[in-house]
């Protein structure tokens, strides 16, 4: 390895940026501020500004999907992840995310889509009233909030690092920036920037890993250096080995069983098919073909874009595993730290525009779902029902304002975790599980009642909340309960699902249930399979456009609605065979 690459590996993170960097961001920037101008040029209404009008093309909302998933937690969190428990971190892209995005898009936006509701707290109003869809939007709301101080905290470090400024400084010049733009051109700013967002961190992301191969020495120069790191097993390159119930080697500290059902039913199903932040991308889009493709084309990037992220992660556990033992760096810094090693002027102005545009991505995906679910779900249905649309609109861009403020204040939360995506995890155990769990009993058992719903999501809040406590407390005593924080993720969230679903049933069995009449199209059972007849959708649509199709027009829609469903299913399969070929290359 060079000499100078070495120097830079001991000091501290000081990206020396030339002018053509600062050029290159500073154009980037102005892109993105008259994106969001020309957006909001063209809002007339709350929904243009929430929902995108419901106008826009598969392939744009599918690459907004995953640019939203791009954030920072995607980018320092799980590089963060691959520096820690490497290749182990595959899971998060395979069997924590293509399956349920597959069903997302197959099963689940029909559903959606076909109901038309805003937003997944309103689908839950709609299933079981007003209770469990007020508790749904506050800790809904709660969560995106946390989650976008994640990538501010992201940002700052950049900026820190950029330009020397104090912490405080970097994260609130971070939040001007994605107000001025989300602000401006509500979620089709959003969405637009993120495709140009995504390109943007594609280009940041292949140097890096291209040019830190090459200095360590390929892929079998990194196998060696790996064994020759202290702390680093084995295991380090693979994915499933070591992962035998009762002999647990690999290090996430979990078996296969707890990887398949904590990861890759619980939280992955609990995160891509009720979390709005993503499901958001999906409901702008501009029909129920295009909502349902909106996932299954963001399978492909995600297939790929993780070895982007993890083989940089691996490369820093292996070049800068002393000051991460002696906590000159933390994970969360592994990324910007081998920019600051490995790329030139000009590549690197490139990769430090490519990270803030992913941090961004990430941000405002959360502030517009966060509006987004704040006006629709809390303002129009609780706090000042009835009002004008006028009064919505104006309204979503105030609250837009209010949540960046806030998404400040967590962002010092999520610094003081040494890795974000444990502290991400620990967030999905606390939001998403519980929310899946009753949002998929009340999809496949008409029976389960609206107090049955409130109650096991409250107490499969709460569960997981006070094991989260009894964990940190082991930990302080030297004895944890969990064998590493990544896997007390996973066992969290499964006891969330486990008590939610309980809770819900018992409740249920002594509760009155809603009528039929009023869940209608909501429920398996109650004629919520009419979203998969093609006539019947189609009439649906023809419906919202106010048209009226003839026999033959009709004819005509329901064959290509069933053509481009057989084509929606074969992109979903050919996703999960790409994922197991990956499984089988590095098992």
């Amino acid at each position: 390895m060079p000499t100078t690459v070495l120097a830079a590996a001991d000091s501290g993170i000081k990206l020396n940026l030339q002018p053509i960097d600062y050029a290159i961001l500073v154009f980037y920037f102005v892109v993105v501020i008259a994106i969001g101008w020309i957006s909001g040029r063209r809002m007339k209404s709350s929904t243009d500004f929430l929902l995108a009008g419901r106008s826009m093309p598969a392939w744009i909302t599918g690459i907004a999907f995953m640019a939203a998933n791009l954030g920072a937690t995607e980018i320092f969190g799980m590089a963060a992840n691959g520096a820690q428990i490497g290749m182990s971190t595959l899971h998060y892209y395979i069997i924590g995310a293509i399956p349920a995005m597959v069903f997302l898009g197959i099963f689940m936006m029909p559903f959606y889509y076909g109901s038309g509701v805003r937003s997944v707290p309103e689908f839950m109003y709609r299933r079981f009233g007003k209770s469990a869809h007020l508790v749904c939007s506050l800790c809904f709301a709660t969560s995106t909030l946390l989650i976008s101080g994640i990538n501010l905290y992201a940002m700052a470090i950049i900026i820190e690092a950029m330009l020397g400024w104090s912490q405080i400084s970097a994260i609130i010049f971070s939040g001007v920036i994605v107000l001025v733009y989300t602000y401006l051109g509500g979620l089709k700013s959003a969405v637009y920037n993120e495709v140009m967002q995504f390109f943007v961190i594609l280009a940041a992301l292949i140097p890096l890993t291209v040019v830190g191969l090459r200095n360590i020495g390929g892929w079998e120069g990194l196998k060696t250096s790996l064994a020759a790191t202290p702390g680093i097993g084995d295991l380090h390159l693979s994915t499933w080995q070591g992962t035998g119930i009762g002999n647990v080697t690999n290090p996430m500290g979990a078996d296969w069983f707890t990887i398949v059902m904590g990861l890759g039913f619980v939280i992955s199903f609990g995160y891509w098919t009720t979390n709005f932040t993503e499901v958001q991308r999906a409901f702008s889009a501009k029909d129920m073909t295009a909502a349902r493709r909106t996932p299954i084309y963001a399978c492909f990037p995600k297939l790929f874009v993780g070895f982007l992220v993890i083989i940089p992660g691996c490369i820093a556990a292996a070049v800068l595993s002393k000051q991460f033992a002696s906590g000159a760096l933390t994970y969360n810094e592994s990324i910007p730290k081998l920019i600051q090693m490995y790329l030139p002027s000009g590549v690197l102005g490139i990769a430090v525009t490519g990270l803030m545009a992913s941090f961004m991505a990430g941000m405002a995906a959360n502030v517009s779902s966060f509006n987004t679910v704040f006006t629709y779900d809390l303002l129009q249905d609780y706090i000042k029902p009835g009002k004008p649309d006028s009064y919505y609109f104006k309204a979503g861009r105030i609250i837009t304002i209010v949540g960046v403020l806030i998404s400040v204040g967590t962002a010092f939360v999520a610094s003081q975790f040494g890795n974000i995506m444990t502290y991400m995890q620990v967030l999905f155990g606390f939001f998403n599980s519980p929310l899946f769990a009753v949002f998929i009993l009340g999809l496949f058992f008409k029976r389960i009642t609206p107090a049955g719903a409130t109650a096991g999501y409250v107490v499969g809040i709460i569960a997981p909340f006070c094991v989260y406590l009894w964990y940190l407390k082991s930990v302080a005593d030297g004895n944890p309960i969990f064998p590493t924080a990544t896997s007390g993720t996973l066992y969290q969230a499964e006891i969330s699902l486990a008590s939610a679903m309980v809770v819900a049933i018992v409740v249920s069995l002594v509760t009155k249930p809603k009528p039929d009449s009023e869940i209608e199209g909501l429920t398996f059972a109650t004629g919520g399979m009419k979203y998969f007849r093609y006539d019947i959708m189609e009439d649906a649509e023809a419906h919202d456009k106010g048209q009226v199709l003839d026999k033959a027009a009709r004819t005509a829609a329901v064959q290509k609605e069933r053509k481009d469903n057989h084509v929606t299913i074969f992109l979903g399969i050919l996703a999960l065979v790409i994922s197991v070929i990956q499984y089988a290359i590095f098992f």
